[in-house]
C-alpha cells in the first residue's frame, strides 16, 4: 500500500493525514473547504476536486468528516467513493457516524469487491496531533491485519471490536461514558462554588483520587479557568450523543443520564455555544 486518499482535513483530519505523509504514503486529499487542505498540498499531497476523485488510483481511502449525512454522501452518492474506488481498495471511515450506516456502506462496498472498515477514534485534537489516537475498528480480521501500518501511523491503541458497525457502536459506548463523567464533574464544581469553597483547592483535592476522570482533568479544568476553546466542539458531541440516543431505541434500552446531558448540551447550542469545547457544559449550571 503506497497511495492513500484522505477526505476531511479539519482539526483532526489534517494531523492524521500529515502523519500518513510522514510515514511515507503518497496522498490524495479532498475537503469541503479547500483552504483547510492547503498545508498538506504544500507538503506534496495531490488536491482532488471531489471525494470520488480522491479514491481513484488509491490503495486505501480514509474519511474523517463531520456528520453521518456527509459520510453517506461521499460514499454512496453519485460519483462517490464506492462508485469510483477500484476493486480491492480498502475503505476506512474514521468519522464518528451511525453504525447502521456503517453496515450499509460495508454491504454496498462488498458488492463491488471493496474492503470496507469503520474506525472511529478517541483522543481528540491532542491525540490526532501526537498520533496517539485510540482507533475502534469494525471489519474483517484479515483487513484489520493488513491495515496495521496505516493505523499505527495515526494511533497507539488499535482494537478490532467486531464486524461492520462495531467501531461506531464502541464509540457510542465511549461517548455515553463521557457524557456522565463530564456532567458529574460539572455538577461537583457547581456545588463547590455555590457552597463557598475555593475551586482551586477543591480541584487539588479531588482531581487525583477516586473522583478523578479524564473529563475532569483534561476537559473541565480548561472551563474552570474560563477557557472554552474547542478541543472537541460541543456541536459534534451533540451529534454523537444523538446517535447514541437514537440507536439505543433499536436496542430497547433507556439511557436517562445520556438523555439529560443531551438536553443540557442542546440548550447551550441554542444559546450559540455549539462551537465551544465540551467544557462549556459547566455554563449550563450557571
Amino acid at each position: 500500500m503506497k497511495k492513500i486518499g484522505f477526505i476531511g482535513t479539519g482539526i483532526m483530519g489534517s494531523s492524521m493525514a500529515g502523519h500518513l505523509m510522514d510515514a511515507g504514503y503518497e496522498l490524495n486529499v479532498y475537503n469541503h473547504t479547500k483552504a483547510k487542505a492547503d498545508g498538506l498540498v504544500a507538503r506534496g499531497a495531490h488536491w482532488c476536486a471531489t471525494a470520488g476523485e480522491c479514491a481513484v488510483g488509491c490503495d486505501v481511502v480514509i474519511s474523517m468528516v463531520g456528520y453521518p449525512k456527509d459520510v453517506e454522501e461521499i460514499y454512496l452518492g453519485q460519483g462517490g467513493i464506492v462508485e469510483k474506488a477500484a476493486k480491492g481498495t480498502y475503505l476506512i471511515d474514521m468519522t464518528t457516524s451511525s453504525p447502521v450506516l456503517a453496515e450499509r456502506i460495508a454491504a454496498e462496498g462488498a458488492k463491488k469487491g471493496l474492503k470496507v472498515l469503520d474506525a472511529p477514534v478517541t483522543g481528540g485534537d491532542t491525540g490526532a496531533k501526537n498520533a496517539t489516537l485510540t482507533i475502534l475498528v469494525g471489519g474483517a480480521p484479515e483487513d484489520f491485519a493488513a491495515l496495521q501500518p496505516v493505523f499505527q501511523a495515526m494511533g497507539k491503541n488499535i482494537v478490532l471490536e467486531g464486524g461492520p458497525g462495531a467501531g461506531p457502536k464502541t464509540k457510542m459506548c465511549n461517548q455515553i461514558a463521557i457524557a456522565g463523567a463530564l456532567a458529574g464533574a460539572c455538577e461537583a464544581f457547581t456545588y463547590a462554588k455555590a457552597s463557598g469553597l475555593d475551586i482551586e483547592k477543591v480541584y487539588a483535592a479531588i482531581s487525583t483520587g477516586a473522583a478523578s476522570s479524564a473529563q475532569m482533568t483534561n476537559v473541565l479544568a480548561k472551563g474552570l479557568k474560563g477557557n472554552f476553546e474547542p478541543g472537541f466542539m460541543l456541536k459534534h458531541f451533540i451529534k454523537d450523543m444523538g446517535i447514541s440516543a437514537d440507536t439505543s431505541k433499536d436496542y430497547h434500552i433507556e439511557l436517562p443520564i445520556l438523555q439529560q446531558v443531551l438536553k443540557e448540551a442542546r440548550t447551550l447550542e441554542a444559546e450559540g455555544k455549539g462551537t465551544n469545547g465540551t467544557q462549556v457544559l459547566i455554563k449550563y449550571y450557571k
